[in-house]
């Protein structure tokens, strides 16, 4: 199938946040699904994957992707737990969070007003 990103979305998110930390875990959290489903059609088509990179410029969203509650300090307990499933997806190995700088992403060309 090639080289490069295979699917990708662009979408508002629904809700108000108080930081970027938690305005990137909720991004993520609404856009895992997605991928998960790409990844399990794939396979169901032949196609093994050998490792799902999702890639993140916040730092503190990804140390709390990977692990959860212990990573969360007095300005970020107020996150709802739901948007850990992130991380149990981490655990799981069916995804890996990697650090690439801003200026690499691509997507965030497109959030800023420059």
């Amino acid at each position: 199938m090639g080289w490069g990103v295979f699917h990708a979305k662009s979408s508002k998110q629904k809700l108000n946040t108080k930081s970027s930390t938690e305005t990137e875990l909720v991004g993520v959290s609404e856009y895992i699904p997605y991928n998960l489903w790409a990844i399990m059609f794939l396979e169901a088509q032949g196609y093994k994957l050998r490792d799902n990179v999702l890639f993140q410029d916040n730092q503190s969203s990804i140390l709390i992707e990977k692990n959860g509650r212990n990573s969360c300090t007095g300005n970020s307990r107020h996150i709802n737990v739901r948007y850990f499933f992130v991380k149990d997806r981490v655990d799981k190995g069916e995804i890996r969070v990697t650090y690439c700088p801003t200026y690499l992403i691509v997507a965030d060309y497109f959030t800023k007003p420059l």
